[in-house]
């Protein structure tokens, strides 16, 4: 099969099956060869690694995939693609195509099923609307990972590294730091893509850390004051817990604990590091046992 990566091939294969891009989906395909093969070189793929591709599309992607991995698994949520992968990738022997949304299915039991539990990559060309829930869910759920490389949205990405006092730092900055370190990888313009977005996206790997890099006595605490605190940014970090919503420590507590770590009260969440998240959290825990 023509690589697909030449927009000429992908007019084709879209004409020959009748192809309507679906906007529900946020299908953008990639035309630009140059740019799949700075996603493989970021992920690091070897023929070792089982890849779990999310959003194969019409196989652009898939097709490098397959040339440098093990085994590739694409979950794609869009039934009227599967029988142009089923065409695009008939010259792959290592590939399997799951006809699922990735926000419905239990990715670890896939996993168990397919690779036996051992820990794969995962690569996608993510639609920009479901890029944060497919993130939070891929760490939370603890699947197994070797590392994540994904084209998001060029904003996202920014907000994803960001450090703190920088605009774009906030609870998604934290949320992924907490999992994984994040590097972009390369910055991709609207004009690789088909349908041409609107917006720049870039390429980002996500190394999931080893072990956690601080000791949290509740993280589910820590994540419910990490949005608290960005909740309404301009309020300050004492204010942005005491009005939250599931959460109920008094102000003296929280003012208690701020005075306790030396971090000033009227401090606001952009202000604060991951590790200043962790001890205010795990001081508050015991108020919570209490």
């Amino acid at each position: 099969m023509a690589s697909l990566g030449n927009p000429k091939n992908t007019i084709e294969i879209l004409n020959k099956y009748s192809f309507v891009f679906q906007k529900k989906f946020g299908q953008n395909f990639l035309i630009d060869n140059h740019v799949l093969e700075k996603i493989v070189r970021a992920a690091d793929i070897t023929k070792d690694d089982f890849v779990l591709e999310i959003g194969p599309g019409i196989g652009t992607l898939t097709q490098y995939l397959c040339e440098h991995a093990r085994k590739v698994l694409a979950v794609e949520i869009d039934k009227k693609l599967i029988p142009i992968l089923e065409e695009t990738l008939a010259d792959y022997d290592n590939v399997s195509i799951l006809n699922e949304d990735i926000l419905k299915v239990d990715i670890v039991s896939i996993i168990k099923e397919y690779n036996d539990n051992k820990p794969v990559k995962v690569v996608a060309n993510l639609p920009y609307y479901i890029t944060t829930p497919i993130i939070m869910d891929l760490f939370e759920s603890h699947v197994p990972l070797s590392g994540v490389t994904i084209m998001i949205q060029k904003e996202v990405a920014d907000r994803i590294k960001a450090l703190p006092g920088s605009k774009d730092y906030g609870a998604l900055s934290l949320a992924v730091q907490y999992y994984a370190k994040p590097h972009i990888a390369a910055n991709v313009p609207p004009n690789c893509f088909m349908p041409r977005p609107k917006v720049g996206s870039a390429v980002i790997n996500l190394t999931p850390h080893e072990n956690p890099p601080y000791h949290v006595e509740n993280v589910s605490l820590l994540f419910s004051l990490i949005r608290a605190s960005f909740n309404q940014r301009r309020k300050t970090l004492v204010n942005g817990i005491y009005n939250y919503e599931g959460l109920s420590f008094s102000k003296e507590d929280i003012i208690d604990a701020l005075d306790s770590l030396e971090i000033p009260n009227d401090i606001r969440g952009e202000a604060l590091s991951l590790e200043q998240f962790v001890r205010i959290s795990n001081y508050l825990s015991k108020y919570i046992h209490s």
